[in-house]
């Protein structure tokens, strides 16, 4: 095996001479430089070692003894570090001094979903064309095939979760347990990030292990946030609002992003507290 097909990966190397900052162990033919933070008092040359191989940031192949989470052969989360809006960002798999570029590529279109700093990434270790190490998302076949089901009591309960993948059709979340949980569109009022930590509550315990979550309220709490979504909308727009509890779900949806029953149940709360009321077809704000 090349020294590049060595990196990236968890290899045995000997620890074969001392130099300046560090030793060298080789692995296979080749020599690879490991630097004395990494090594104690107890270890000899010609001891045999477990090292993590790779190009550090000098483009010399190097060694380290604290083996990532994430290699070429495994996967993991990884800290995101800083962010290139027109390339990708850059993520912190534990290297002493290296971070790993995850491409725009690999990232959602939209950059209002692209990960923060402090987010999280899904990742394994792959080599580019140049002999690069790059991080690229593990695919949706490998998180089933590593599933943990969810058990059926955890529906109706709260989440702590990550998200994976964000896509047109909805967004993956993996909890801390290793449940794959789904968010559909029509279960959040905004697009997480991808990267991002969010709570949610169960809403299906599907046959497969899976589970279907929401990001929404329950309703008795929906009604008082919908009521004071409207209400604003209200104050910002001189207390007069075209629609009222006989416009259409469309027309609705497009300006608050809930359904028309929400919507009816927010506006009847607003009545019931004699904020707002129904004229000629408007909704108004209610005064004296």
């Amino acid at each position: 095996m090349s020294k590049q097909q060595y990196l990236g990966t968890v290899r045995k190397a000997v620890l074969t001479k001392k130099v300046t900052h560090g030793f060298k162990v080789t692995a296979g033919n080749e020599e690879y430089f490991l630097p004395d933070e990494e090594v104690d008092e107890s270890v000899e040359l010609g001891d045999e070692l477990t090292c993590f191989l790779y190009m550090n940031k000098k483009g010399e192949p190097a060694a380290v003894l604290e083996l990532p989470e994430i290699t070429r052969d495994s996967y993991g989360w990884a800290e995101v570090v800083d962010i290139y809006p027109g390339t990708g960002v850059f993520v912190d798999i534990g290297l002493p001094d290296k971070d790993i570029f995850v491409s725009s590529d690999h990232l959602p279109l939209w950059k209002s979903v692209w990960p923060a700093i402090g987010d999280h990434l899904f990742l394994s270790l792959e080599m580019d064309k140049k002999g690069r190490l790059i991080g690229e998302p593990i695919s949706e076949q490998e998180v089933m095939d590593d599933l943990e089901p969810a058990p059926a009591e955890l529906l109706k309960e709260e989440v702590t979760a990550r998200v994976y993948r964000a896509i047109k059709a909805g967004t993956a979340v993996l909890t801390g347990e290793g449940y794959r949980g789904f968010i559909h569109p029509h279960e959040r009022k905004e697009e997480p990030r991808l990267g991002q930590t969010i709570q949610a509550r169960v809403i299906d315990v599907k046959e497969d292990g899976t589970i279907n979550l929401s990001l929404r309220p329950l309703k008795q709490e929906s009604m008082s946030e919908d009521a004071e979504m409207i209400f604003q909308y209200l104050e910002e727009n001189d207390g007069v609002m075209p629609l009222h509890d006989k416009s259409s779900p469309d027309e609705i949806r497009e300006t608050f992003q809930i359904s028309k029953a929400a919507f009816k149940r927010a506006l009847g709360q607003l009545m019931k507290q004699e904020k707002i009321e129904q004229k000629d077809g408007q909704t108004v704000i209610k005064h004296g």
